[in-house]
């Protein structure tokens, strides 16, 4: 923000008038300190597509007001976690304060402050995405202008209206070869409603038109709203824990204000704590005098317990409590389950207090003790979807040093048996036997949006999925909007990478929880030597069950090391047996010793080992290695990984 460049802005008549940017140190300084006017205030977040540049604009936007400097800049300055840099992917929403200087109507520079939240684009982290925007009155809707409008786009574009927030589109990337800024222009026009000419075009990369957005945001945003004499309330919307310092509470002020040192309630478990410390994110952590009305900041009171500081909880003064709490958020509920192993069993308790930890950052975590003959002790965890395992696993092995193996991942059935009880079924293992009369599974509302060449071979793939087709629309000749219910546990395995590879990877998918459906569903067991494993026992499709099966009990017949007796491996829905393989019997060579001679003599040795073998077999058990479970269960992930990277771009 240097140089002598000139920048448009708002003078009394609303007409933008140009004037020269102020450094961006003074301006800093007189932003920082205590509390700031709220009618000084902009919050806004930026949502969009994965990968439609999010973190990069809010590089240039850092670099712009002057809170990072060229010295410290790196790509991806607000992603932390080293997952999120390698992967190249937002998961955690990060909140920043910036100070930005508007001449007003009589000349002088006006300091505005800034609260700009990156979110994430993945579907699966829509949770975070709704957190961010309860804490926010605008939204930049970023789009990619030599993509256009995605699944995830819009899904993120109704959440933001659901929340009354002002929408600023804009176009970014422009400085591709590919951009077509006009064309996606109309296309966005259309669907929020305005002018093409009124969708901003900036290139986050370059940092062309930055500028006039950061003006656009401070005079379209509305000021935050509040009581500033009222009783204190601050809804947490985030937090993390420190080793040293403990947990670090994320809030936005709604009424009143909150200072150092004084004491403070939690409303929804009526703990007590005094504030040590309270400040703003600009965009390392910066101690203040408090904070005001529509002011985002974070609070240090040293507690290590995590589950003292609840995400969507209200924080009040202890002194002059409010009377009612804030709204708080609607609880996630998980759509998909697997089961979390520590390799070695003595790092159960390590696994149980990450798990602790890791649900202070990832408030979406749900999570219950359970164990498996196979595997040992371990926990039932809840996830929001496959790429959300997928981060979780990786973070409790990189972040806690832990070897894990995770079961096949399942979602949640009702089994309603014949004497009208219903049972909830999160693990295949609890699928009961005897008489049902339904089974009901959770289906998805899913949003495709695709070239409108690819409809055919779209819609052969969801109708393998059982999916129905509930509408299609143009957003234009060339891009089509498809809307199918399709059973989640469908979407669970390999549909992203088959639909990506159908559509040469053009095709986007959001989906959203739309209730249950009564489906043929069973069981299938996988038996060795007629006993049952329950880790690979999974719930599908009657239709898909000796496919299954067949799979399953090939697969283990590479990964089990032969025996001194012949293994049967049985793949069984109920006591009917529908797939079988065998693994062979070691053999010794009991007529090495003999040399010539009588063939009565070799038929003998051979017939009293097979006896041998016979009586082993009805008391020998089968040894599984532990590196059997991992590989037989680990590839079902690993075939959906590749999926899972494509639907990320």
């Amino acid at each position: 923000m240097g140089g002598l460049d000139h920048r448009l802005v708002p003078t009394s008549s609303g007409v933008l008038a140009s004037v020269s940017p102020i450094p961006s140190a003074a301006l800093s300084q007189r932003i920082r300190p205590a509390a700031t006017s709220p009618e000084l205030l902009r919050n806004f977040c930026i949502i969009a597509h994965i990968d439609h540049g999010k973190s990069t604009l809010a590089d240039r936007m850092l670099q712009l007001t002057g809170v990072v400097d060229d010295r410290a800049m790196r790509a991806q300055y607000l992603d932390r976690m080293d997952i999120e840099r390698e992967r190249g992917i937002t998961i955690k929403s990060q909140a920043v304060r910036m100070p930005w200087g508007v001449a007003g109507p009589d000349g002088q520079v006006v300091p505005y402050a800034l609260n700009m939240i990156d979110t994430p684009g993945h579907v699966d982290f829509t949770y975070e995405v709704s957190r961010s925007l309860a804490a926010c009155e605008g939204a930049v809707l970023l789009v990619d202008a030599a993509q256009g409008i995605e699944a995830q786009t819009l899904a993120n574009l109704y959440l933001a209206m659901e929340n009354d927030l002002t929408i600023i589109p804009v176009l970014n990337k422009i400085d591709l070869p590919a951009a077509q800024p006009e064309k996606y222009a109309e296309e966005i026009a259309g669907l929020v409603g305005g002018d093409p000419d009124d969708v901003m075009r900036v290139s986050g990369k370059t940092g062309e038109g930055v500028q006039p957005l950061l003006d656009r945001i401070v005079q379209l945003v509305p000021p935050p709203q509040g009581d500033a004499d009222a009783a204190a309330r601050a809804m947490i919307f985030d937090s993390v824990y420190d080793t040293y310092r403990g947990v670090v509470t994320y809030v936005r002020v709604i009424d009143g204000h909150l200072s150092p040192r004084e004491r403070i309630v939690m409303m929804s478990t009526r703990a007590t704590h005094e504030l040590l410390e309270i400040g703003v994110i600009s965009p390392e952590s910066i101690p203040t005098d408090g904070l005001g009305v529509g002011e985002v900041g974070y609070l240090i009171t040293g507690v290590k317990d995590v589950r003292q500081s609840k995400v969507g909880d209200t924080v009040t003064n202890a002194g002059k409590p409010a009377s009612s709490a804030l709204g708080g958020y609607r609880d996630p509920k998980p759509m998909v389950f697997s089961g979390l192993y520590p390799i070695d069993g003595s790092d159960y308790p390590v696994l149980r207090d990450a798990l602790d930890r890791l649900k202070l950052n990832d408030a979406a975590l749900v999570y219950e003790p359970e164990t498996s003959v196979a595997l040992g002790f371990g926990f039932r965890i809840g996830f929001l979807g496959l790429l959300h395992l997928e981060i979780v696993r990786e973070r409790l092995e990189r972040e806690f040093d832990l070897d894990l193996i995770s079961t096949a991942p399942n979602v949640v059935y009702d089994v309603t048996m014949e004497d009208r009880t219903v049972i909830t079924v999160t693990n295949p293992s609890e699928f009961p036997g005897g008489k049902i009369k339904e089974v009901r599974e959770p289906v998805v509302k899913a949003t495709i949006l695709a070239p409108s060449e690819f409809i055919g071979t779209i819609m052969e793939l969801c109708q393998q999925r059982r999916g129905d087709l509930q509408g299609m629309d143009y957003l234009s000749a060339e891009r089509v909007e498809m809307r199918y219910m399709l059973p989640l546990a469908e979407i669970v395995f390999d549909f992203f990478d088959q639909l990506k590879s159908r559509t040469r990877g053009y095709a986007s998918l959001d989906y959203e929880q739309a209730g249950e459906q009564v489906a043929d569903l069973v069981k299938v067991d996988i038996l060795l030597q007629g006993e049952q494993v329950d880790a690979f026992s999974a719930v599908v499709h009657k239709d898909k069950s000796y496919a299954y099966g067949v799979m399953m009990a090939g697969k283990l017949r590479e990964l089990i090391p032969r025996q001194q007796f012949e293994v049967p491996i049985q793949a069984a829905v109920g006591s009917r047996v529908i797939a079988r393989e065998t693994i062979r019997a070691i053999r010794k060579d009991v007529l090495a010793k003999c040399y010539g001679g009588d063939i009565s003599r070799k038929r003998k040795l051979l017939e009293k080992q097979k006896e041998g073998k016979k009586r082993m077999k009805t008391i020998g058990r089968v040894d599984v290695p532990q590196e059997a479970f991992i590989a037989a269960l680990s590839s079902e992930a690993a075939s959906n990984k590749d999926g899972k990277e494509k639907a990320k771009k």
